[in-house]
């Protein structure tokens, strides 16, 4: 019984936003975190493991070689295996290519009878929560998105969805894909054992050469140049310029007026 969990990393907002010319991101010069939403699917294949220790969690992440440092995170968080999909000719993929190289990698590693995957309900940079339920799609299992509740009993998922108005309960059979969102549960932290024990853990790499012959991955709607999505521009917001602070006086408070008057804003 395998827990397949997807993760990224993501440029970490609070920081500098870099652009290449080409309308990437310059991820390598920005400092980045995981995925708020990914974390939430983590806790919850630890959950589910925590229950049945028999269970296997496998944590998988498309991107460059420094995701490697996420991924040991994530095994000291208590993750049993990770494996990075990295290789220069998937950069720059849109979800739909970034979809079936995740869903080439999982069919790789093979899907068994009790297996779930979990995602993350969208990414912060992208924001497209797409990719979860285009993977469930090209493996041809069950999905259900916006999981605010999961229960596991045999090869029985019963999971609450919410909705903008309430919820939804729904039971699907495994496998199965399950999007999660930060209502889900609440993140652990990493252990002393397992900070000591994650470079210990198995760590997988799969190169192009590993997954070019996979039969859900197209090679001509992949990387940059594949991807049927493009980027017509991006660019980091203007810097705001620093407020002013007002003292609570009479004479404070006409200066103030007069300078919005001056600039026409009132």
């Amino acid at each position: 019984m395998k827990y397949i969990v997807c993760v990224k990393q993501v440029p970490d907002t609070s920081g500098k936003v870099a652009v290449k010319a080409d309308g990437t991101m310059d991820r390598a010069s920005m400092a980045t975190i995981i995925n708020p939403d990914d974390l939430n699917a983590v806790e919850a294949a630890l959950s589910l493991k925590d229950a049945n220790p028999d269970a296997k969690v496998v944590v998988v992440s498309m991107g460059p070689p420094p995701a490697a440092k996420m991924l040991r995170e994530l095994l000291a968080m208590g993750a049993d295996e990770a494996v990075l999909v990295s290789g220069r000719e998937f950069g720059g993929s849109d979800t739909f290519a970034t979809s079936q190289i995740l869903a080439g990698a999982i069919h790789h590693m093979g899907i068994e009878e009790d297996d779930v995957i979990f995602c993350g309900r969208q990414a912060i940079d992208g924001d497209t929560a797409q990719v979860g339920p285009q993977i469930a799609e090209k493996l041809n299992i069950p999905q259900v998105s916006y999981a605010a509740d999961i229960r596991k009993e045999g090869n029985t998922l019963t999971v609450k969805r919410m909705l903008e108005d309430g919820y939804m309960t729904i039971q699907v059979n495994t496998p199965c894909l399950v999007t999660c969102i930060k209502e889900l549960n609440t993140p652990r932290y990493m252990t002393v054992k397992g900070i000591l024990e994650c470079d210990k853990k198995p760590y997988t790499v799969y190169d192009f050469n590993t997954l070019k012959d996979e039969p859900l991955i197209e090679l001509d709607t992949i990387g940059l140049k594949g991807s049927p999505t493009n980027v017509y521009k991006s660019f980091s917001p203007p810097v705001k310029g620093a407020g002013q602070m007002v003292a609570a006086d009479q004479a404070s408070i006409h200066a103030l007026f007069k300078g919005l008057a001056d600039k026409h804003i009132i």
